[in-house]
């Protein structure tokens, strides 16, 4: 009982004893940096409007800084512009500019290292490589920040809110492009990515790799090079997010490389090239997603294992299925394909007949990619319609059993 005592008493006092700086040019202290050392733990500085060029400044103490009329802190494009360390810090309403690039380090506008209860809100941040870099920290959240790259090549950018070795993280209602990749996940775990929009990147919109027991919630990834990768990970949960235009010779809404335990439900494929490529990937359940108007919805390699695949529907797609082999050890069952030719007689709205949704010349182009020139002639029609009468080249048990007759209620 007294030493819960003595910390209440060390804690009011902290709270009476806070105080509030204020740096601007028409002030005392006209400079951050100096704001900063002046500062001491659970002090407010608020910094006014105008344009602040200081080098690297590096807050170690657990303080709040405010920006007061979106105030400029400006790199030059030599420096790292502010390194966060320790505990409970807030960044909020800064914009930070023209950060440093170097070829050799993870240059960042803004770099937290060593940290925990660290919240970077409402700010803006362009022309940097790497925008917001985060290590080896936890408890933190990014949130409703605009963060705008240069968009060079892949490797003259860094991405967008990077992450490596970090826990218990919320990345929320961020909006992110022209950077590398717009959001980089490697060794995160219990965190969550949330209402952000990430378009416009030269890689991935979002870039996960052993990372487990994460989950990404209501996101935009548009316009990127290759849309989402989760790679080697298990246990992640990916649900109402929205995947469009993700177009290009290797591009896909979301790629799955060597991935278990997860679920993928509620999502909306939209216009790209691959919807879902999938590899060595195992126990995932995909359910009740929308696949519109892709090239392909799903490539599904042979090295892929009981996975469900469950009340989805399929509109306007080139290819619905794909796979380069002849077994399928996965399991399709109430799916809407609108390429579905069949009847319902006792009406219960489940097809009459089984569907094999891998084409024949889904095949073909598997093997030989160039034959694409061919879709929609006569021949290739001709010849899908000769498989379907006598099944040969697909396979045999890649099969929904209960096509469904209409479009399922997601």
């Amino acid at each position: 009982m007294k030493s819960i005592l003595i910390l209440i008493f060390f804690f009011s006092v902290n709270c009476l004893s806070a105080n509030t700086i204020v740096v601007g040019k028409d002030q005392p202290i006209h400079a951050l940096k100096r704001a900063v050392e002046l500062a001491k733990n659970g002090d407010t500085i608020l910094l006014k409007q105008g344009s602040y060029a200081e080098g690297n400044i590096v807050i170690g103490k657990s303080i709040t800084l405010i920006g007061i009329g979106m105030p400029v802190l400006d790199g030059l494009q030599k420096n790292e512009i502010l390194t966060i360390t320790g505990h409970n810090v807030t960044i909020k309403g800064i914009r930070f500019l023209n950060a440093g690039y170097s070829s050799m380090n993870d240059y960042a506008a803004l770099k937290i290292v060593d940290a925990t209860n660290i919240r970077i809100e409402q700010n803006i941040i362009e022309k940097a490589s790497f925008a917001i870099h985060i290590a080896n920290s936890t408890f933190s959240t990014i949130r409703n920040n605009k963060i705008v790259g240069t968009n060079k090549s892949e490797h003259s950018s860094g991405n967008g809110i990077h992450l490596w070795k970090c826990g218990n993280m919320k990345i929320e209602g961020n909006s992110i492009q022209g950077h590398r990749d717009g959001i980089y996940f490697e060794f995160v775990t219990h965190s969550t990515i949330s209402k952000n929009v990430s378009e416009k990147n030269i890689r991935y919109g979002l870039h996960f790799m052993f990372s487990n027991d994460d989950a990404y919630l209501g996101n935009t990834f548009r316009n990127n090079g290759a849309g989402v990768a989760v790679m080697y990970t298990r246990n992640v949960r990916m649900e109402n997010n929205l995947f469009e235009n993700n177009w290009g010779p290797s591009a896909y809404g979301i790629l799955l490389k060597d991935i278990s335990d997860s679920h993928i439900k509620n999502n909306r494929f939209v216009e790209n090239t691959v919807a879902i490529h999938m590899e060595g990937s195992s126990r995932i359940m995909i359910e009740k997603n929308t696949f519109k108007a892709n090239g392909w919805a799903f490539k599904v390699q042979a090295s892929c294992d009981d996975n469900t695949f469950y009340k989805n529907n399929f509109f306007g797609n080139s290819f619905d299925i794909a796979t380069n082999g002849d077994k399928s050890l996965n399991t399709f069952n109430n799916n809407y394909w609108d390429k579905y030719e069949a009847y319902d007689i006792n009406r219960d709205g489940i097809g009459d007949k089984p569907y094999h949704p891998v084409s024949m010349y889904a095949m073909i182009v598997e093997q030989n990619p160039t034959t694409i020139m061919l879709m929609n002639s006569f021949m290739i029609k001709l010849l899908d319609k000769a498989e379907k009468a006598i099944p040969s080249l697909t396979p045999e048990n890649l099969v929904d059993a209960a096509p469904m007759m209409k479009p399922n209620k997601l």
